[in-house]
This record gives structure tokens, sequence and C-alpha cells, in this order.
């Protein structure tokens, strides 16, 4: 299926590994030039090479923190006019909300609400004037079904929700669309990291928290990062203009609701 976004150009936030790379890597692959993102180098520079090498499109390369006004003007700067805008960073840590500081609950926010909404505010006004625009934001599906020890990122990820359902209303009409992606467990390094502090807990190895963890998923396994790409990839299409303002869950099934 050709998606109609070859030529475009993509700037995807935190993409040198996990989802954002399958974002970008997705996107890639339609033929869009795209600008990665992230605060390791050596990780960025091997994702880019890759995509360079195998889809021959305009790759470039930003190391450092998007959670930054430095970074954001860095990224911004090297992208250029952009189409498509893949928000994404690593989400904070868990614990108990009373061990939380004022200064634990702003870089939160910072991280996962108000550098999405920097980088749309210096994004969509372009592209309305250039008649398209694809926003994907990257939260998670602790949106849609909190996880309690993840209270700093259930509250900043819901904020974000909460604006882009309002923006996401205006922008369509000039074909600027704005949509959330809500992930539950992908095989990625994060997952990998959370799986190691509970099977210290626990008492038990790293794979058998996996291993419960996927056999309790009603897909009986975690989610291949390919298969977010591809949805972030179709959000993108430009056969996509009438869906904005989405919550689109990517769980396996484990959200037990019908809405």
């Amino acid at each position: 299926m050709d998606l109609g976004i070859a030529g475009r150009r993509a700037l995807v936030c935190a993409s040198s590994k996990g989802l954002g790379r399958a974002c970008a890597v997705a996107l890639a692959a339609e033929g869009v030039h795209v600008t990665v993102t992230a605060r390791g180098a050596q990780a960025l520079a091997e994702t880019a090479a890759y995509i360079r090498d195998t889809y021959g499109v305009e790759v470039r390369e930003v190391a450092g923190d998007i959670t930054t006004p430095q970074g954001r003007e860095a990224a911004l700067a090297a992208a250029g006019p952009i189409d498509i805008l893949v928000n994404n960073a690593g989400g904070p840590p868990p614990g108990d909300f009373r061990d939380w500081s004022r200064e634990d609950w702003l870089r939160a926010l910072d991280a996962n609400m108000l550098t999405p909404i920097e980088l749309i505010k210096a994004t969509v006004d372009g592209m309305m004037e250039r008649g398209f625009g694809r926003i994907v934001n990257i939260t998670s599906a602790a949106v849609k079904a909190p996880i309690d020890i993840l209270g700093l990122s259930n509250g900043a990820r819901s904020g974000l929700t909460g604006f882009v359902a309002g923006l996401a209303r205006k922008t369509v009409r000039r074909n600027v669309t704005i949509n959330n992606l809500l992930p539950g467990p992908f095989s990625t390094d994060r997952l990998a990291a959370t799986a190691q502090g509970q099977a210290a807990a626990q008492g038990i190895t790293v794979d058998e928290v996996l291993a419960r963890r996927a056999a309790e998923n009603p897909a009986g396994r975690f989610g291949d990062p390919k298969e977010f790409g591809a949805a972030c990839a179709f959000l993108c299409a430009s056969s996509a203009g009438f869906v904005t303002g989405q919550n689109i869950l990517l769980d396996g099934g484990a959200f037990p609701g019908t809405m």
C-alpha cells in the first residue's frame, strides 16, 4: 500500500531505539526523509546509518536532549520545514507519589507534556500554511488504564492528551491531523529495564518475569516495534486526513473495555 508520503520530511524524537526508531524506520520505508534525535550519540548514529543505507532517504541526526530548549532548537533547525512530527520521550520512573517532589513532577511534565506542546507550537502553523501535516504523539496505554506506580507518567501524558483533544479539531480543516498512539507492552529496552526491577523484588529471573507478563496478555506475547511503526506510518498517510484527535491503543487486547 502506497501511503502517499514519499518525499515528505519528518522529525522523529527519541528515535535511536525502541518505538521511536520503529516509527523512523517505517516512515523511511515509505520514502520519507527523516531527522532523528536522541541523547545517545552512538546509538543514534547507528540508527541513522541503518536507515540511510537501507532506504536511501535523506537522514539527519541530532544528538541532544529534546526536552531542553537547546535540544529542540537544534532538532528543528536541522529538520527544516517538516510535514510529519512524531513526539516521543522516555517515561518517568515508577514509584509512590508520596516520594515525588515538585522537581520530579516538573521533569515529567517537561518531558511528556510540555516538550510535545512546544514542538507542535513550532511546527503546526507551517503545516497548516502548506496544507499538509501529520503529528503523532507516542503516549502510553496508562493514559487509558492508569497504572498506580506510574503516576508521573499518568499525569503528564494525560495532560498532553487533553491538550491535543482541543487542538486537533482546529487544525484538521487545513489537512493537519494530530493523534496519539498508546503503546502497551512492546519488546523494548524499557520493558526489559522494568522487568529487572520486578525480578529483583520477586526473587526470580528476568526471563521468568517477561514470560509471565507475556502470558498474561490476551495476545500471549509482547508487541513487535515494527507493528507500532506501521501504525504510526499509517496515521501519517495522505489518506489518513479524516483521523484526528484519536487515542489509538496498541496493547494486544489487554484493556478490557469496549471504548
